[in-house]
């Protein structure tokens, strides 16, 4: 099957806090997308074994996602080349146009991960001759394939960026990611205004507030933006 976007991320709730608003906006207009979390983010805090993959799946659905989840243990997810493979193969059989994941992460080193370890993935997705390499296995029966952008929402445990590529107003589907991360009451305290929650809207409010809207999510990109008529871009708060 494939997916007009492909989020990475190392635990189940990432994509939700980074991205949740600009994912459930690209599925209302009919994208198609795919989380794939290295783990399955156990052991959770609040709940017993299974409970926060269960909760992860009912986050995706509310977004209009896709979610799979890769057999890594939470907590020691590094960028090494089994899981570089496997992210490629996923890209290779979804043919993503958009492949997103994090960056600038240095609070978790799970998060750290991820930077190097899609950047890779890409590049390996775009390969031939996986036959001819010793250890390629995986990737050799399935094609080539390029993404078109990679893109790196901000990772919340980390200071807010002052330089960033683009944004995306999300104030439309604000209240679908807070749904969305709702569902985590294996990792978040909901019922008692969890101190990190407030603190990741906190963030997409000040974002937002730099455009003049409610809500926003912030990227960087891997390469240059380029665009056929500057006019695709919004009004801004101050021209």
């Amino acid at each position: 099957m494939s997916y007009d976007l492909l989020i990475v991320a190392a635990h189940p709730d990432d994509a939700e806090v980074q991205m949740g608003g600009t994912l459930a906006k690209m599925t209302r207009s009919g994208r198609r997308a795919l989380i794939v979390d290295l783990c399955d983010g156990e052991p959770a805090d609040f709940a017993p074994a299974g409970v926060r993959r269960e909760q992860a799946l009912r986050a995706a659905a509310l977004l209009g996602a896709d979610r799979v989840f890769l057999n890594r243990q939470d907590r020691f997810i590094t960028d090494d080349i089994p899981t570089r493979l496997e992210v490629a193969r996923l890209i290779r059989e979804h043919r993503p146009k958009m492949v997103f994941g994090t960056t600038g992460a240095c609070i978790h080193p799970d998060h750290a991960a991820i930077d190097p370890l899609v950047t890779a993935a890409v590049f390996y997705a775009r390969l031939k001759n996986w036959d001819r390499v010793a250890g390629g296995e995986m990737l050799a029966e399935t094609g080539a394939w390029e993404v078109q952008r990679l893109f790196f929402p901000h990772c919340k445990m980390e200071p807010s960026w002052g330089e960033f590529a683009f944004a995306v107003d999300v104030s439309d589907t604000y209240a679908v990611k807070k749904t969305a991360l709702a569902e985590y009451g294996s990792i978040f305290k909901i019922e008692s205004r969890d101190q990190l929650l407030e603190l990741y809207e906190a963030e997409d409010a000040h974002m937002g507030r730099l455009f003049g809207v409610g809500y926003a999510e912030v990227y960087k990109s891997q390469s240059p933006l380029l665009v056929d008529d500057p006019a695709v871009f919004l009004p801004g708060l101050h021209s």
